[in-house]
């Protein structure tokens, strides 16, 4: 079995930097994603638009055009296609990482274990391996009675079919208000909970007013200092300063951030700090205390805290991979 320099695991637009850095140096590499072609961008509301430019959003130095100031989502899919057609970077997509463990052969440091959406497996021997799964796979769950109900979800995606219809968002940073704001438009009875006295201070800055406004003029409902305890099939049980009050529900939105998959990056020998959830790595090599076990991207910080986004996360690749040429040198 041919010995690769490099694995990398996930294909959003970290893992995508971390492989045009590797085809430019020449390595032999292969890319495993999941699902589709950076499939957290996919999965992001239609309508999104993102909080930055699309100049931080370019990876291996192409250019990212577009007429707008800040790109959409659906921008932002077919540049990265794009890019990945020019650079000529192969991906597996739909094939899923089930282990990397340390190989003691002696000959190589990585055995990677594979299956694709057929439930076929394969084994791959590499020297290095780049985790670059990011966060949005694993929603940050509330461990509440009823989480798991049909009509709950810890992400938004379209707003049509709560047309007329109650639905309690739960958080208060980006996610949860522009979520609000788009079912409000399309003919939504909004609440929002959340369990702090206010909203996040990050939110965008064009969407804050708004939310805002649309609060205080009431056309958004607001329950803050509030927690969720239960979630019925109709209606979600919260609780301010001890007083319980249930809230008409036929949909629930629990935007309450995301983690990394931290029992995957434990199973590859990374530790994990229990109180942060950040796993143990070099800030400068990203390398982890697993030698030859690289991270890029948002799984750095091990949640999503508003501390590595895109903007800063393209450039680990490349980082990562000058990092692996001196190694292999």
């Amino acid at each position: 079995m041919k010995v690769l320099d490099l694995i990398i695991v996930g294909g959003g637009p970290a893992g995508l930097a971390a492989a045009i850095a590797a085809e430019r140096s020449g390595f032999a590499y292969k890319v495993f994603e999941k699902g589709v072609l950076v499939n957290s961008i996919f999965n992001f509301p239609s309508q999104m638009v993102f909080f930055t430019t699309p100049e931080l959003l370019e990876i291996g130095g192409l250019p990212f055009s577009t007429p707008r100031d800040k790109p959409t989502r659906d921008e932002a899919l077919r540049y990265y296609r794009k890019v990945i057609d020019a650079c000529e970077i192969s991906v597996d997509l739909g094939q899923s990482v089930s282990s990397v463990e340390q190989s003691d052969d002696g000959e190589t440091l990585f055995v990677v274990e594979t299956s694709d959406s057929q439930g076929r497996k394969a084994s791959w021997r590499s020297r290095t391996v780049v985790i670059a799964t990011g966060c949005y796979d694993h929603p940050n769950l509330l461990g509440i009675p009823g989480e798991d109900l049909q009509h709950v979800s810890h992400y938004y995606t379209e707003s049509h079919e709560f047309y007329r219809k109650n639905v309690v968002v739960v958080g208060g940073k980006n996610s949860a208000a522009e979520a609000a704001l788009e079912l409000y438009r399309n003919g939504a009875r909004v609440t929002v909970v959340h369990r702090r006295s206010e909203l996040g201070a990050n939110i965008k800055y064009w969407v804050r007013p708004d939310i805002e406004n649309r609060i205080k003029e009431g056309s958004i409902k607001a329950k803050f200092d509030t927690r969720v305890i239960e979630i019925r099939p109709t209606e979600v049980v919260v609780e301010h300063d001890g007083v319980q009050e249930r809230l008409p529900a036929d949909g629930v939105f629990l935007l309450t951030g995301y983690l990394a998959n931290l029992e995957f990056l434990r199973n590859c020998g990374i530790r994990v700090d229990p109180d942060t959830n950040i796993p143990a790595h070099n800030s400068e090599t990203f390398e982890t205390n697993v030698s030859g076990l690289y991270l890029a991207g948002a799984v750095v910080a091990g949640a999503n805290r508003g501390e590595v986004f895109i903007e800063n996360g393209r450039f680990h690749g490349k980082v990562v991979v000058d990092q692996i040429a001196k190694r292999l040198a």
